[in-house]
Order: structure tokens, then C-alpha cells, then sequence
């Protein structure tokens, strides 16, 4: 009954919902003890309503901007608070005291001095947004001052709002005490704090704290473009939650040769990005990047097919390429849209013969296969499991834009998966990472994986407490809490080659500072493997684990596990590059000769029905190799998905950008000599 008036009132949770609940309640209940009179009603009520609309805002609940639309919004309801105190001034006889009236005085100036407040804030922050974001490039011509402290401008108007506290305490005190003093202290320090707040705002609203005006600063970065002249550039749109499409794809840029430049149109991407030393141009605007200089680049690089690609596309002295975020057999990866690219990357022949089948108007002759650079990290398998006992995987895909039951195992199958691994006669560990879009669409996705993650941590806290590891336990104990201790060292060091105080500065200024030098961006990686390693180590090799957040890494993830159990997504084609035991669900029910015929990432896998009664050949073959009767076509499988192991892929990357480069320039030499004009370097 509660997680569905949670669902039905679009809360996070049982405390936010009992919040929003006090919250509504309490504003009636507040306006009865000022009828009746009843002081100590009236406090009570008032506080909790303080309380609670300062935890939903705190939390950052729905209701709040559902609240503002049905014009309650956050000053209606500080209003209608002091309006009620009025009312319990007028209904406890002080209507015609001088309390009453330096109160309504007050509580007007008070709100006479929101609007000067809330005007500055709204200036600062529009006249400090620079038309673009950088990271890594030089705006020194662009005088940009230092940013306000975030206790001036972050939630300003529940902090400005909070001031009349001050004054509703004196107020009730006077009452209760008969003492007028206790009300003109309360409302002064109101005022006094108010007014303090404004002068405090006032030195950044100044116009050498501001940003100059947007054609100094694109010129400047204009005049940037013109002495670094970027060669190859790596493009994406996307929402925040997509921005593990692009930071995958950061480290291969990072050491390419020529000049790379990571070029964004969301401004909300820009925070999301993993460390790196090349240098990032986020331009929201598609006037202002059309009117860019961009002539030095010979080559675009897509990883996602998204509408404000035809910014870029439309350009016509540089080559396009959709080189995607991930490799699978899943509809995307064969998407229509990709004929507008001049070239197509695909991993191995796989991805050549899936357009091939797709029939979608992308050429053969316009395919390269180039390898996955990313997967460099991921370990080989040692034929072995790594532990007493092995470690599986269960890394299944979200449910995608439709109701598609091939889209996700987790729906129709999460649960038996989970069960079978947890309740395996030879016993396991089991990881389970889903997709970070899990139950962003689908409500009934986000409640199997709630149900999920339940199932794991009862799990893993029977496992806490099973004899059968207690002689582990105790030998590893101490070992644990120096993996901790290292880990929170190194957090510490991350956090300062980060820069500790970043939450402090606004965007402005952290385009005007941030530059990573490159032995930084070694030393994170660094100290990311470290991190990692460290991780693993705290942790018992027989300890149930769920693991949600950007850390450890999916690839970190396939290193510690002996097999995996997912669905039709690149996270197949990547964790084959390990040569370990796999299986995927068939949740549409296909059969298991129909799925590996229409998804080649399955052809050595162990298919698995939607009851994963199939497991058992999965664990059989992570412990006994004579097992395991597929070892043969996933080494087959892995060349033909992700292709040669020689040269790196790396180097067919670079080869291929600095082929299709030469391509580019040879174009653009052309068109100049038809068109009678100079031929430049």
C-alpha cells in the first residue's frame, strides 16, 4: 500500500512521502490554532511545516515544482504562513497593539526585500553564463571574475525565505512571555539578515564580476581555434544520463595523434565527464557553432545518433564517422540514420555483415572495421576460476524506449536469474550491475530491480553470519581494513587532482581555471586501478555485491568475475574480449536457434529461458573446463566481432582517422582548384 501511493505521488521514498503528507496537513492545522487561538498548536504545526518543506527541497522531491504549479509554490507558502501569524496576533487581542502592527510593517519590508534579492541572484547568474563551456582551453583574453560562494547562490530563496524564522519565534515568544521585546529583537534580526544578504550579493553583481558579452567571448574562443586547429574531433548530444557514451570514448582520444577536440552541445554533459587533458568545447547554440572557424578539422567523430548531429554534419570540409558508443546486435547499432555519415566503424566483420543483413542504405565500401579500443583493460581468462568459489556476473541491459520483451532479462526473468545464482547447489558470488537507465522509463523495470537488489543484500547478509567463511572472515579482516583505509587515501588524492573546491565555482569560472595536464590525467588513471584493486580486496571473495554507481567500472567488473549472464547489448560483444563463459536470456522467447541466428553475440553463449533453468551449464563450465564445450566458438566469436588482436586496436583507430584525414584533404584540395581558388596548407 505505501510503495504505491509512493509510485502514484512520484516520490523517492517512504520519509518523502510521510514529508509531503506533514506538509499538507500542516498548513490547515496552522490556520485552526490561529482561529481557535492556540499558541502552542500554532508553533507546533508552523515548525513542522518548516521542517518538512525544507527536507522535500533538501531531496530535490517532484512535489516541489508540482506544489508551484498549482500555485503553491515555495513564497505562497512562507506567505500564508505570516499571514496566519497576523491572523493569531489579531485573534489573541493584539489588534490594536503597537505589536501587531510593527509585525505586519515587518513582514511587509521583509517581503519589499525579496524582490531586490531575488533580481540580483537572477542577474548574476544569467550575466556569468558564457555562451559556451570549456575545459582544457586557454580563455585568458576573457576577463572572468571569480564566482560568488555557493552559500550566496545555491537555493537562494529558500535561504532568503528561512530569514522570517527569525521573526515568527520572537513573535510567539512575546506572546507567551507578555514581553513586546522578544518580537521587535526576532524581527529586526530578520530584517538585519536580509539586508545583510543583499549587501553581501551586491559586490558580485559589479560588472568586473560579471562576464563580458558573448561575441568576446566566442571571438575568444575563436582566436583559440585558430592557434590550436583542431584536427579530429569527437562529437556528442545527449541527455546527462548519457554521458557514459562519450567518457568512454575519452581515453582512445586522449592518444590519437593530430590535435582532438571533444565538442558538446548540452551543458549539463560538461559535469559528467571524466578527467582528461584534451581539450572540451561545449556549444549549446547551434548559430554559435555554425559560426565557428572550424576549417582545420578533417574529421567528426559520432558515438551517438541524435538530432543535433546535422550541426555538424552540414559541414562539408570534414569527414563524418559514426563510430557509436558500443558494440551489439540490438536495432540501434543498424540504425537507418547512419547512412548520413561518410563512414561507418564497426568493431569486426560482425557489425560490416549486420548493415549488410539491415539492408538500411549503408554501403559496404563505407564500413571500416576498426576494433574496440576500450576493451584493452579487460583481462583474459585464466581457464580457472580466480577464487574458491566463482564469481558471475549479472549485468543486464534497461528496458529501452518500448515495451519490447526482448529488450531487458531483468523483467521477465531478473528475479530466476538472482534466485538460481544465489541458491545454487555449488555456491557463488554474485555481482549484479545493471544499466544506469534501469527503471528511468519503465516503473514495473524499477520495481524487479528493487526486488532484485532486496533478494541480493538478505543474501549477502546470510553470507555475513554462514560459518563456512568465518575462517575467511577472520584471516582477512585486517587485510580488509587496510584495502579501506587505502581506499579512502586515495579518494582523498583523487579529490584534490579533481579540485577539491569545484562544487564551489560556477561554470564560468570553472571554464576560465580548468586545465588537466597530462601526467595529471595519468596519475587519476593511476590511482583509479588502484582505487579498484584496492576494492575488490576489501570485500570477501564469497560476498554478494550489488553495485549501482559509476564505480568499480563494468570493465573492472568483468575482471573479477569468471562468467556473466546479460542480454542482447555491447556489454555481450565487450565482456567476449575476456574469452569467459557467457549467457543471455531469450526473453522474447525465440527459441534458441532462432535467437542465435538473429543475434550473432549469442552464438557461444548458453542461452537461457526466462525460468534460467539453463545456469547450470553456465557454472558447470566456469569450474570444470572439460565443461565447457564452447571455449572454441568464443574464440572464434571474438574475431569476428571485435576482430584481429594485431595490430591494437588503437592503432587501427589512429590508422583509419588519419586515412580518412587524407581523404578530407584531398576533397577540400579539389574543390578549391574547380573553384579557382588558392590551394593552402
Amino acid at each position: 500500500m505505501i510503495s504505491k501511493a509512493i509510485r502514484l505521488a512520484r516520490v523517492g521514498s517512504g520519509s518523502e512521502l510521510a514529508a509531503a503528507l506533514l506538509l499538507g496537513l500542516g498548513f490547515p492545522c496552522i490556520m485552526v490554532a490561529a482561529v481557535i487561538p492556540n499558541l502552542w498548536f500554532f508553533a507546533a504545526a508552523a515548525f513542522v511545516t518548516y521542517a518538512a518543506d525544507q527536507y522535500l527541497h533538501h531531496c530535490g522531491s517532484y512535489l516541489i515544482n508540482r506544489l508551484a504549479a498549482v500555485r503553491a509554490g515555495l513564497s505562497i507558502r512562507f506567505l500564508v504562513r505570516q499571514l496566519l501569524l497576523v491572523l493569531l496576533l489579531s485573534r489573541m487581542g493584539y489588534g490594536e497593539a503597537t505589536l501587531f502592527y510593527v509585525t505586519v510593517a515587518c513582514l511587509l519590508a521583509f517581503y519589499g526585500l525579496q524582490a531586490p534579492q531575488s533580481a540580483m541572484v537572477t542577474l548574476i547568474r544569467l550575466r556569468r553564463k558564457l555562451p559556451v563551456v570549456t575545459r582544457n582551453i586557454d580563455l585568458g583574453d576573457v576577463a572572468i571574475g571569480d564566482a560568488p560562494p555557493r552559500l550566496l547562490m545555491n537555493r537562494p530563496a529558500e535561504k532568503m525565505l528561512h530569514l522570517d524564522l527569525f521573526g515568527l519565534v520572537g513573535v510567539l515568544v512575546a506572546i507567551e512571555a507578555g514581553t513586546d521585546v522578544f518580537a521587535y529583537a526576532g524581527l529586526a534580526l530578520m530584517l538585519a539578515l536580509a539586508v545583510l544578504y543583499l549587501a553581501a550579493l551586491l559586490p558580485y553583481a559589479r560588472p568586473s564580476r560579471l562576464v563580458p558579452p558573448d561575441t568576446k567571448v566566442l571571438a575568444a574562443v575563436d582566436a583559440w581555434l585558430g592557434t590550436y586547429r583542431p584536427t579530429v574531433i569527437l562529437y556528442f548530444s545527449g541527455s546527462k544520463d548519457s554521458a557514459y557514451q562519450v567518457n568512454m570514448w575519452l581515453e582512445t582520444m586522449a592518444q590519437l595523434g593530430g590535435r582532438p577536440l571533444i565538442f558538446l552541445r548540452e551543458r549539463n554533459i560538461v559535469p559528467q565527464l571524466a578527467m582528461t587533458s584534451v581539450p572540451v568545447l561545449c556549444v549549446p547554440g547551434g548559430v554559435h557553432l555554425m559560426n565557428m572557424d572550424l576549417s582545420s578539422v578533417r574529421v567528426a567523430l559520432y558515438a551517438a545518433n541524435v538530432g543535433k548531429n546535422i550541426h555538424m554534419l552540414r559541414v562539408p570540409t570534414m569527414k563524418h564517422v559514426f563510430i557509436g558508443h558500443g558494440d551489439s546486435d540490438k536495432l540501434a547499432s543498424v540504425n537507418p540514420y547512419s547512412k548520413v555519415y561518410d563512414e561507418v566503424w564497426t568493431a569486426g566483420k560482425a557489425g560490416r555483415d549486420r548493415y549488410a543483413l539491415a539492408d538500411v542504405g549503408v554501403r559496404d565500401e563505407d564500413i571500416v572495421e576498426v576494433g574496440r579500443p576500450q576493451l584493452a583493460s579487460i583481462k583474459p581468462w585464466t581457464g580457472a576460476p580466480k577464487n574458491p568459489i566463482p564469481t558471475v556476473l549479472y549485468a543486464p541491459t534497461w528496458e529501452g524506449w518500448d515495451d519490447n520483451p526482448g529488450n531487458t532479462s531483468l523483467l521477465l526473468a531478473g528475479e530466476n536469474i538472482v534466485r538460481r545464482l544465489l541458491t545454487a547447489e555449488q555456491p557463488v558470488r554474485l555481482l549484479y550491475k545493471p544499466h544506469p537507465f534501469t527503471g528511468t522509463r519503465s516503473a514495473r523495470a524499477g520495481a524487479v530491480h528493487a526486488r532484485v537488489t532486496a533478494m541480493i543484500e538478505q543474501a549477502a547478509a546470510e553470507r555475513a553470519t554462514d560459518p563456512r567463511w568465518a575462517k575467511d572472515r577472520d584471516a582477512l579482516r585486517a587485510g580488509q581494513a587496510d584495502a579501506r583505509a587505502e581506499m579512502a587515501r586515495i579518494e582523498v588524492r583523487l579529490s584534490q587532482l579533481a579540485g577539491s573546491s569545484q562544487n564551489e565555482r560556477d561554470e564560468a569560472e570553472l571554464s576560465r581555471d580548468s586545465m588537466v595536464a597530462p601526467e595529471t590525467e595519468v596519475e587519476t588513471a593511476k590511482l583509479r586501478d588502484e582505487w579498484n584493486d584496492a576494492y575488490w580486496r576489501s570485500t570477501g571473495w564469497w560476498e554478494h555485491k550489488v553495485i549501482t554507481g559509476p564505480e568499480p567500472r563494468l570493465y573492472d567488473c568483468f575482471n573479477e568475475s569468471d562468467a556473466m549472464v546479460s542480454d542482447i547489448s555491447s556489454v555481450v560483444s565487450d565482456f567476449i574480449a575476456s574469452g569467459k563463459p557467457y549467457a543471455v536470456t531469450d526473453s522474447a522467447g525465440m527459441g534458441a536457434e532462432e535467437f542465435q541466428r538473429q543475434n550473432t553475440a549469442v552464438r557461444a553463449a548458453v542461452i537461457l529461458s526466462n525460468s534460467a533453468t539453463e545456469l547450470d551449464a553456465l557454472l558447470a563450465a566456469v569450474t570444470d573446463p572439460a565443461a565447457d564445450p564452447l571455449e572454441e566458438a568464443r574464440r572464434e566469436l571474438k574475431q569476428y566481432l571485435l576482430g584481429p588482436d594485431e595490430p591494437t586496436s588503437l592503432e587501427q583507430f589512429d590508422s583509419a582517422v588519419e586515412e580518412l584525414a587524407a581523404k578530407a584533404e584531398a576533397r577540400n584540395i579539389g574543390v578549391a582548384r574547380s573553384l579557382g581558388e588558392p590551394v593552402g596548407g
